[in-house]
């Protein structure tokens, strides 16, 4: 059963911390081969699931240990069909690997006793987020996320979260197919070294568009995938839409999307800076309240933002 899906505790503004670039960091640190750049496929071996389980538990013993609240991301950004059936998984073996990835989560949250855990479905983009070549419509966006959606409906899941989202209209499509399923849907876009989404909007005007298009569908918005640095000036402090924005997960690099995606080694940029930054938007936007990675994060970055706040 989900523990708090009618009353995320996140809504409450306390401090929440979640965790790093998953795929990045088993990658290049720990030598994963992941096609796709998808990690639910380790849930079929002993050695992924344990690897899993390790990230996890790295991540939340920084919120253990600075007494701040852990969200739990599934490792199912990439669990949705257009990327499985590349992978070789059927309708029926990617829901079963999306209700795994759950189970994991929960085995863990019992694992780390009274700390308060939110466990979050994690939902891509259909297209690739650094070439979005796939724009979707409102109604397409429905009817391709619903089915991953729905399956993560019927698990222990407290809310999905869409992670990297690149325009208003497929995050419209999720926050339907997430109201359909009766779940909480947080929505996460992704921005450009200028702090406009991948299609070119504005941040401001995707956030506002997708609220009017859902009547305030998503319980908030985030950002990542991004360093702070190419979002900071796009912020508008006391703006109605900048109060949506409870959740930041940003990239340790400074390079592009498109830099990123053709270097050949990691960058892991500055952990203790980037821990300063991220406790910077906090103390500016008392609303940010989650805080954790994104590509080239690790738990050092995730320790750097629980330290800047001591």
């Amino acid at each position: 059963m989900a523990k708090y899906r009618n009353a995320l505790p996140q809504l409450a503004g306390g401090m929440f911390l979640t965790d790093g670039g998953l795929e990045t960091d088993l990658i290049f640190h720990e030598g994963f081969d992941m096609p796709l750049f998808a990690s639910f496929p380790l849930l079929e071996n002993e050695a992924g699931v344990t690897a899993l389980r390790n990230y996890y538990l790295r991540m939340a013993q920084v919120a253990t240990e600075a007494q701040v609240g852990f969200i739990l991301e599934a490792p199912t950004w990439r669990a949705s069909r257009d990327w499985a059936e590349q992978l070789g998984y059927s309708s029926a073996s990617l829901a079963d690997a999306n209700r795994r990835a759950v189970d994991l989560l929960v085995d863990i949250r019992t694992m780390l006793g009274e700390l308060p855990v939110v466990i979050s479905g994690a939902i891509g983009p259909r297209g690739d987020a650094y070439h979005p070549d796939q724009l979707m419509t409102p109604e397409e966006a429905e009817d391709y996320h619903s089915e991953q959606i729905t399956t993560l409906g019927d698990t222990a899941v407290d809310l999905v979260t869409a992670l990297t989202i690149t325009h208003s209209a497929e995050a419209i499509g999720i926050a339907k197919a997430a109201q359909s399923s009766a779940l909480p849907v947080a929505v996460s876009f992704t921005v450009e070294t200028d702090g406009v989404l991948p299609d070119g909007s504005p941040l401001s005007a995707a956030i506002l568009e997708v609220d009017e298009a859902t009547d305030s569908g998503p319980v908030y918005y985030g950002i990542n995938c991004a360093h702070p640095t190419h979002f900071d000036d796009v912020l508008i402090p006391d703006s109605d839409w900048m109060h949506r924005i409870h959740m930041v997960r940003a990239n340790a690099s400074r390079m592009s999307h498109a830099e990123l995606d053709d270097a050949a080694d990691l960058d892991d940029g500055n952990p203790e800076e980037f821990g300063r930054e991220s406790a910077e938007l906090r103390e500016r936007f008392s609303n940010i309240n989650v805080l954790g990675g994104c590509c080239g994060t690790d738990v050092r970055h995730i320790q750097a933002i629980a330290q800047a706040f001591q």
